[in-house]
């Protein structure tokens, strides 16, 4: 059976890393040409001018034109910026800002029937991008305006193709504010221009209304929540922005015909007569969102569901949001300035310095500091007492790489704490303050199981070294794996001030249980010689079986509890439902699930497991994306590490040999 295959002409399209799994009905793609046997169907964007020479084509040779465009939800940044979509709108009827036709979207709200489980869906979207506060794009800042307007009016930049496809014109703008002056006599009015107009780099509709003593200028780039959060009514033409201020509950006045007016939920200026019935608005949100357009993630390449998108691009938005600012990125090494300016995300501007300067840097009051959390003793604190306040700590993840950090493998999280760091527990983290005071949602728990769910079918852990397999222990006999630490670490440090050695560890686990059998598996870096933790002559008496060398996923299947002084080892055993018994206060203790030898007054919640993944998987770390260097999430993580561990387990010797002598040579530097 031949393939089928789409035509294109638009280099824009073939360069959609997901355009397989947007468009799964065709198995190639291919760009068109004289030369070339004639597509079964010739994909183009929308009614752009770029797709004229494809629409010309399909006309002439009778084969389907299939319009694209991107979704309502379409990214975190602009395509300009290297963003690419996490949604397409595949039409192939007409496009939905076209109201002179049918679309694909314009015939399910005229004719199809939704069923409840779809409602309920559309419902929980709704409610979930209202409390992201997502929008088409999401890289713009948050933040109040200051300002006792409660009326909106939006401008569109000249030549927007939803302008006259949507029935209206330059003269439709001058209309909506006569309009809006005219409805609000007394009232100030927020006009919403693009930036560009101000800047002078595209034309707008509505600049002059800068000189109107009633009207104000809003001109920044800036989440369109926060400007639904200030007014009552927003007036608009064709704008997207029109329907999300539907979602966020606003009166909506349209001087044109954008997708969602002619149904019952606008105040019209314009009539469609094929617009025949009235739509709620889950409805109009589950044809535009569920059914007419499709999602995927831009990371991975696979194919995603709305409630996935929107989980991924809030995490972005959230990361971003956090670390928006001017950052001094401190002493870190040449290595590790290929990746830190990725985690702290693309509203952070970094400048790297080789030392914390010892006295205030003019003009910095705003300024934070970075440095690696291992730097930062009494010595550090008593050199620079300046910067403690704008200090942000910067650790490993939890859900690191492929790869031992000590063997240079470019992790894929990393976590910037600017309170405290979460192994230290002398002192707050935002950790511990996040587990303390965080009210997590029930789609945040709901990701939390599904993602604790996943790394445990998977198998993986922080850094997924691969070990072996094959394991024999007693089925009569309560079994305890000791994980093995770096002595040096500062969580021992810091956290475990009775028991700081691999060896006293032992001595306390089998003095409290003589009769179990104890598994001992040493650390990966003390393993390789390159950390602290070797144990003494006696403690080698102290276990029944050196597992150093089995997989600690394997482990952590057949033991029945693990006990630990702080290893992270402890978390990923109560992923996996094992009992955990601490000698020390690593960040999962106190929290009333596991049993502890210690007490942290600080810690004053009993969690569910569940909000405790949620708390330290899905908000804490940043998260990145090492292929695009884009912020991405916990889930996507995941997937690119089991995409990663599955094609090194593909390489050849002689490929690993070369991938670790590149590495030894760019931390050389």
């Amino acid at each position: 059976m031949a393939k089928r295959t789409a035509g294109y002409t638009s280099n824009g399209i073939r360069k959609i890393s997901a355009l397989a799994e947007f468009l799964p009905e065709f198995e190639c793609f291919s760009r068109i040409s004289g030369v070339k046997p004639k597509p079964d169907a010739v994909i183009g964007w929308g009614l752009k001018p770029t797709s004229k020479r494809a629409r010309r084509y399909a006309k002439r040779y009778a084969l389907p034109y299939i319009a694209l465009e991107d979704g309502f939800l379409r990214s975190l940044g602009l395509a300009s910026d290297g963003y690419q979509p996490h949604s397409l709108i595949v039409d192939h009827t007409g496009i939905y800002y076209d109201a002179s036709r049918p679309s694909d979207l314009e015939n399910w709200l005229n004719s199809a029937t939704f069923e409840f489980e779809e409602l309920e869906l559309a419902r929980q979207c709704i409610a979930l991008i209202k409390r992201y506060r997502l929008s088409k794009y999401n890289h713009a800042i948050d933040q109040p305006i200051d300002s006792s307007a409660q009326i909106l009016v939006v401008d569109q930049t000249a030549g927007d193709a939803s302008i006259h496809h949507g029935g209206a014109s330059a003269e439709s703008f001058e209309q909506m504010l006569t309009q809006a002056l005219s409805d609000h006599p007394d009232a100030e009015i927020l006009v919403k221009v693009h930036p560009d107009v101000i800047a002078g780099k595209k034309q707008g509709h509505l600049a002059n209304a800068k000189n109107h003593p009633r009207c104000r200028l809003i001109s920044q780039d800036i989440n369109p929540w926060a400007l639904f959060d200030q007014v009552d009514t927003v007036y608009v033409v064709t704008s997207q922005l029109g329907f999300e201020a539907l979602l966020a509950g606003k009166q909506v006045h349209c001087f044109g015909l954008p997708f969602y007016a002619g149904w019952g939920l606008t105040k019209d200026q314009l009539h469609c007569t094929r617009r025949r019935v009235k739509r709620s608005l889950e409805e109009m949100f589950a044809a535009a969102y569920l059914r007419y357009t499709r999602y995927a993630n831009p990371y991975t390449g696979k194919a995603a569901t709305l409630e996935e998108t929107i989980a991924l691009i809030a995490d972005q938005k959230r990361q971003q949001e956090r670390l928006r600012g001017q950052w001094f990125a401190c002493g870190f090494s040449f290595w590790k300035r290929r990746f830190i300016s990725q985690f702290l995300g693309p509203a952070a501007v970094v400048h790297y310095q080789k030392e914390l300067p010892v006295t205030p840097i003019a003009g910095s009051s705003s300024a934070q500091f970075l440095v690696w959390s291992s730097r930062i003793n009494e010595d550090f604190k008593a050199r620079y007492p300046h910067h403690l306040d704008q200090l942000g700590r910067m650790e490993d993840g939890f859900i690191r790489s492929v790869g031992l950090g000590v063997d240079l493998t470019q992790p894929l999280s990393l976590v910037i704490d600017r309170q405290g760091i979460y192994y230290d527990p002398s002192q707050p983290s935002e950790l511990e303050t996040l587990l303390n005071q965080a009210e997590f949602s029930d789609d945040l728990l709901t990701r939390a199981a599904q993602l604790r769910e996943r790394l445990v079918a998977l198998k993986l852990s922080k850094y997924n070294v691969p070990g072996q397999q094959d394991i024999t222990l007693p089925a009569n006999q309560q079994v305890i794996l000791v994980p093995g630490q770096v002595e040096s670490d500062a969580s021992i440090a810091t956290g475990s001030p009775e028991i700081r050695t691999n060896s006293a560890l032992l001595s306390a686990v089998r003095e409290a249980h003589p009769t179990a059998f104890i598994v001992y598996k040493a650390h990966p870096d003390v393993l390789s010689g390159a950390r602290i933790g070797t144990l003494d002559t006696n403690a080698e008496r102290l276990y029944d079986l050196d597992a150093s060398h089995i997989d600690i996923t394997v482990l952590l299947e057949r033991v029945d509890a693990v006990h630990t002084m702080s290893s992270l080892t402890g978390f990923e055993a109560l992923l996996r439902g094992r009992h955990v018994c601490t000698y020390g206060l690593p960040f999962y203790a106190g929290w009333g699930l596991t049993t502890d030898a210690m007490h942290c007054p600080r810690r004053q919640r009993v969690l569910t497991l569940n909000a405790l993944v949620a708390g330290t998987l899905l908000l804490y770390p940043n998260y990145v994306d090492p292929r695009s260097r884009q912020l991405c999430n916990a889930e996507t993580v995941v997937s690119l590490l089991e995409q990663a561990r599955s094609q090194k387990h593909s390489l050849t010797w002689k490929q690993r040999l070369y991938r670790g002598y590149r590495n030894l040579l760019i931390g050389s530097h």
